[in-house]
């Protein structure tokens, strides 16, 4: 079990937002995971010192409001999931005064229209092949979110194709093209990392720690111990714990 540093008795837990809105419409697409993903963002939460608090309404991002969070979590939202300029700002105030950012599956679809929330979680999505098992490797075994990993396993999921990727991420695990079958991939890819496609990465950005995952897809996926390490990790690594005993 990876052990969070937050065992110890705390005048107050570190608390994270997990945010879920999506933009609802006709061709959008929400993902049956959500309700299994908090589910288990809680159990996190719970097991490992961190209070959860989750919403879906945009309302949230106040510059009063998101200072009370050491991390905001996106999962798996998708589309436009902020109103108004007031509430961009928020979240751009918020970065850069330090906080942390995780970004899971689907939420590199938001707000597709703002370059700055591009840059900031690390691209913006463009495709995925159908639903397949593929080789992941893992580029860092040192990070936290990584580390219980081997050095590359089978990983059944959907492959995300993302553009406008910064030449800052620290990638974290890439997807062996090799393994995929996907007769579009060598239209897609990106050419900065040849036969491979980043699938989690992290950076820092205008002030802030972010920590982004592709994986994800199926809401089995969070009931898989393996993977919500990788979640913790990631989480960990943003909130800036990066001494994590495994």
């Amino acid at each position: 079990m990876l052990t969070a540093l937050f065992s110890g008795v705390a005048a107050e837990q570190p608390r994270v937002l997990v945010y879920t809105r999506n933009q609802a419409g006709k061709g959008l697409y929400v993902h049956d995971n959500i309700p299994a993903s908090v589910d288990a963002l809680k159990k996190l939460g719970a097991e490992n010192h961190f209070a959860v608090e989750v919403s879906d309404d945009p309302a949230s991002f106040t510059t009063a409001n998101l200072p009370r969070f050491k991390v905001i979590v996106f999962d798996n939202s998708n589309n436009e999931i902020l109103d108004t300029e007031a509430q961009k700002d928020a979240l751009r105030h918020y970065v850069q005064a330090g906080g942390g950012i995780v970004g899971l599956h689907s939420a590199s679809g938001s707000m597709r229209h703002w370059p700055w929330f591009q840059a900031m979680l690390g691209g913006k999505f463009a495709r995925h092949p159908k639903l397949q098992t593929f080789t992941i490797r893992v580029k860092d075994p040192n990070n936290p979110s990584t580390a219980h990993f081997p050095p590359s396993f089978p990983w059944t999921d959907e492959c995300y194709f993302l553009t406008n990727m910064p030449p800052d991420l620290h990638v974290l695990l890439a997807g062996d093209l090799a393994t995929l079958n996907d007769p579009d991939k060598d239209r897609f890819k990106n050419p900065r990392y040849g036969d491979e496609i980043p699938l989690c990465w992290c950076h820092q950005f205008d002030g802030g720690r972010e920590w982004y995952t592709a994986l994800g897809h199926q809401k089995e996926h969070y009931a898989d111990p393996v993977f919500t390490r990788h979640l913790l990790g990631g989480i960990l690594w943003a909130m800036g714990e990066t001494n994590v005993k495994h």
